[in-house]
Formats: structure tokens, sequence, C-alpha cells
């Protein structure tokens, strides 16, 4: 099956996953280019993307899985067509055929951009990286049957962290997607439950890169 690597950002971060997945069957008929659908009452168009994002999160390595009815389309020019006709923020950076199976994705790296209105508080930067060398650091989770605690340092691979200028503050990390997988927003979570000194005034997150379990840039 066909896959596409996109990016979803700007004021498309707004956008659902749901009313995401509507803009792609659109864009594909608006490209006339037919998507196949399952058989039986209730007909669905083969279009799945690998991990949903949450609402306001931007991504540079979202991926989509499709396929099409009819005869073959050269991937440029299903990547071509589709950007004609996707909302700004929505883009195809590539198309390709034979991807990873989606259960072996298991890490990505995010950006969590922690903006203070008033000015970074001193010590900040020194205090977040303190936090997340602790041994333990519970923090909750919403799942399908409520709120649970979960354990987040088991699920960091890596974290930096970095004051950029008088107003901002950056994490870099690498995280758990995939049994088990941490929200990247756990990690402000995290600093706001235990440092609430440091609690910024606002968040930005984003994701920039997917792996499989051996750190290999998973496609």
């Amino acid at each position: 099956m066909p896959r596409l690597l996109f990016e979803k950002t700007g004021n498309a971060v707004w956008i659902s996953h749901l009313d995401l997945m509507r803009l792609f069957q659109r864009a594909f008929q608006r490209a006339k280019l037919p998507l196949k659908h399952s058989q039986g009452f209730n007909p669905r168009p083969y279009v799945a993307v690998a991990l949903p994002l949450s609402v306001g999160v931007e991504s540079v390595c979202e991926l989509l899985d499709f396929d099409l009815d009819g005869a073959s389309v050269p991937d440029d020019e299903i990547r071509d067509s589709l950007n004609r006709v996707l909302v700004d923020g929505v883009r195809v950076l590539d198309v390709y055929e034979d991807g990873q199976k989606i259960k072996n994705l298991a890490l990505l790296d995010c950006v969590l951009t922690l903006e203070y209105d008033r000015g970074v508080p001193e010590g900040t930067a020194e205090a977040v990286e303190a936090l997340f060398a602790r041994p333990s650091l519970p923090v909750m989770k919403k799942s399908k049957n409520g709120p649970v605690e979960q354990d987040i340092i088991p699920m960091i691979r890596q974290l930096r962290v970095d004051q950029n200028d008088g107003h901002t503050v950056t994490l870099e990390a690498r995280v758990c997607c995939q049994n088990p997988s941490l929200n990247p927003m756990q990690l402000a979570a995290a600093v706001d439950k235990y440092l609430p000194e440091f609690r910024p005034d606002f968040v930005k997150s984003r994701r920039v890169a997917l792996y499989d379990a051996q750190g290999n840039i998973f496609r």
C-alpha cells in the first residue's frame, strides 16, 4: 500500500484528526485520484494516519497510508496533485511504496517550547533538567477508562533542555510512541505538577522525526 509523508503546521494544527481524514479524502477526490473503498453496507476509503495528532500540535513527519482505485499513478504526480488542492499548513513532502510496518514504529523526536510572558524565571532550565533526571516521575494520563497515573521516565530515551532567549525554554526529547506510548505534552504536565514556580504560560509541541526500535528513521 502506498504511503505519504506530510506536515501539519501553522493554523492547520487546529484541524482535528477526524477533520484531517475528511480533508484528505476530499483532496484525493479533487485531485482526481480515486481511493479504493471497503466492501459492505458502509464502504470506507482506504486512508489511515499512523499516529493521530492532538489538536494544537505541529508535525513535519506524519504518515498516511492509502490505496488508489484504477491505474497506477507516479508518486511525484500524486504528491504534486494533492499539494495543489490541500489547505495551507498541510503539505505532502513525499510519496513512496513499501513503507515499513506500522507495528515497528517505536520512537519519535519532539520539541516542546515553554513560553513565559514575563520572562523565563531564573533557574528554570536547570530545574527542568534536574526534574527529568529523577529515577521516577508519575504523571496523570488520559485513557479510555479515565485518568491513570503513568511513570514517564522509562519512556524518555533522550532529553535536552535549553533556554533560547528571555522568554522561551525548549525541551528536545526522544520518547516512546507505541507500546508503550508517551504523549509529549506529558513532559509539560510534569513541569506543571512538580515545578509550579516554573510553570509556563503557554506550551508549543512539535513532532520532528519517527524511528523504529533500533533508532533508524521510520518510513
